[in-house]
């Protein structure tokens, strides 16, 4: 605990300042108690069922109620071992499910458990750690380097470099200053803020999204499957029974002897270890799954998976890697990729979260082993100058300038090029994060290269969206990236087909219409998978 006291900037003049206006010196604790009952915990809610309840639950639904049919039926014809047997198909149908399930569960609350996130608050004048849940808008918030945003908040001061990818799906970090609005599960890559909440659990960007998610259900295919043979053996055993009935009335049967004969017709349309079959086929899918990492938290998920038939598949971090990579490197005149790549990774911090320095200084990490060149001096990013800078000498003692940054400024700083300029222009066209190099002499300048730098596919993307269009599945990348990185990687894993328009997706859009949706937010990626059902698709997420 510190006892450094805070002196927060007046905030803008808007609406959602005004609301969340910070206190001098952070919110009082009284205060936080009272928006804390006022708003509520800063989490998602506990959606869990009670375990009675999950058990009741596998016993009431449309499956069950089949199986418990014929319990009564049995029952009524006298037949009590078969009714026990029956009920014997149905217990062990309902233990099995509650057992993989419970399992899931157990696997997803220790992964929560170890995800708690804590939070540097500042409270009576004061800065101290407390738990992320306990946070309440209008706290002021301290974001350091590594560190995770625990809840919607507006920067107040400072500069820090956010990973919005989890949410967003844009794969190039974004410089935040003052003003600047962030989400919850942001990840701060550089420099440190400080900022005040604006939002809380389920009121956050990342809450709305879960909620969305919790909220989704359909009907699963196993359940259609099931009720779909039993459709058809009923409308079959109908039209026997109506022969039966009308057979034993021509003979004149007695109606006390014809109860039992359409009863037993009625199980006959049953199929009652169908169900069981269905699970415990689920459940071997879902242990040879388990033994390949992958989690099934609903026995019903496994088949569902294997029914698909439109997988809307994420970008960054699902068919990329989620980590900025030297793509491209243009040098300049009498320059070589490698010289470029050294002169960029001596003006790039080394061992830094930033991942576009831990990208080039990963590129040049041969050449800066090898180079003669020492480093002098170094002056880190800055968010405003929008360049990093560092001195070296050579063999001969001469001392060398380098800068690093937006081609924009960096090319202000030296020689005009217009062949960089036109290089640039094209680079960005294709949607590559362009960084200029530039060395020489402090006031002679010249411009070393370009260095382009993108989120590559995985190296397993292309063969499995391949294996997934040999199958069957239709492969559409989602994502809230921009339209032209989009395209470039979905052409690199096989998704060659038209992007959709940035805007509103239209209720009846067809599947095979666009190959990519870039610019998506999570709600409109709700949207597009509804829509997707209602054309009678089975649709993977």
């Amino acid at each position: 605990m510190s006892d450094t006291t805070l002196v927060t900037p007046a905030p803008p003049a808007d609406e959602t300042a005004v609301s969340n206006a910070p206190a001098p010196g952070g919110l009082s604790s009284g205060e936080a108690r009272q928006r804390l009952a006022q708003s509520g915990p800063n989490a998602m809610p506990d959606t869990s069922v009670h375990p009675l309840r999950t058990a009741i639950g596998k016993f009431w639904s449309p499956v069950p109620w089949m199986l418990e049919a014929a319990i009564v039926l049995q029952l009524v014809l006298g037949k009590y071992v078969e009714a026990g047997i029956i009920a014997g198909l149905l217990v062990f149908n309902a233990v099995l499910g509650l057992f993989q399930e419970s399992r899931a569960q157990a696997t997803l609350a220790a992964l929560k458990s170890r995800l708690a996130l804590n939070a540097s608050v500042c409270r009576d004048g004061t800065w101290s750690t407390i738990a992320a849940a306990d946070l309440v808008p209008g706290d002021v918030v301290k974001l350091s380097l590594g560190g995770i945003v625990a809840a919607d908040m507006r920067l107040l001061s400072g500069n820090a470099l956010l990973d919005h990818s989890m949410l967003t799906g844009e794969s190039v970090p974004i410089e935040a200053a003052a003003g600047t609005q962030t989400f919850a599960g942001a990840l701060v890559r550089r420099g440190a803020a400080v900022a005040v909440v604006t939002a809380t659990g389920t009121n956050t960007r990342f809450g709305r999204t879960a909620e969305l998610v919790r909220t989704a259900h359909v009907v699963s295919s196993q359940q259609k499957a099931v009720l779909l043979v039993v459709r058809n053996l009923a409308l079959f055993s109908g039209a026997v029974i109506v022969l039966l009935i009308g057979g034993a009335l021509y003979l004149r049967i007695p109606f006390a002897d014809i109860i039992p004969l359409v009863l037993t017709a009625v199980l006959a349309s049953i199929p009652v270890a169908l169900p069981a079959t269905f699970t415990l086929s689920a459940a071997l899918g879902a242990r040879a799954l388990a033994a390949r990492g992958v989690l099934s938290t609903r026995l019903t998920a496994v088949d569902e998976a294997g029914t698909m038939d439109i997988l809307c598949a994420d970008k960054t971090g699902t068919l990329t890697r989620n980590a900025l990579t030297v793509t491209t490197v243009w040098p300049g005149p009498g320059l070589d990729k490698g010289h470029v790549l050294l002169l960029a990774a001596l003006a790039s911090a080394e061992g830094s979260q930033d991942p576009v320095d831990s990208s080039i200084r990963a590129a040049a990490s041969g050449d800066i082993k090898a180079t003669a060149l020492k480093l002098t001096d170094f002056t880190p990013f800055d968010p405003a100058k929008k360049m990093s800078e560092a001195s070296a000498t050579d063999s001969s003692g001469a001392t060398l300038k380098i800068v690093k940054g937006a081609f924009a400024v960096i090319g202000a700083l030296a020689e005009p090029s217009p062949a960089a300029v036109a290089q640039a222009g094209e680079l960005e066209g294709k949607g590559f994060r362009v960084l200029a190099v530039a060395a020489g002499a402090a006031s002679a300048m010249k411009l070393a290269g370009l260095i382009a730098l993108s989120d590559p596919p995985r190296d397993d993307a292309a063969a499995l969206v391949a294996e997934l269009h040999g199958l069957g599945v239709q492969v559409t990348m989602v994502t809230g990236d921009s339209p032209a990185t989009a395209a470039i990687v979905a052409h690199a894993v096989g998704l060659d087909g038209a992007t959709c328009p940035q805007g509103s997706i239209p209720a009846d859009i067809r599947p095979d219409a666009y190959a990519v949706f870039a610019g998506v937010l999570p709600e409109d990626k709700y949207k597009l998978v509804k829509a997707f059902q209602h054309g009678g698709h089975i649709v993977g997420m």
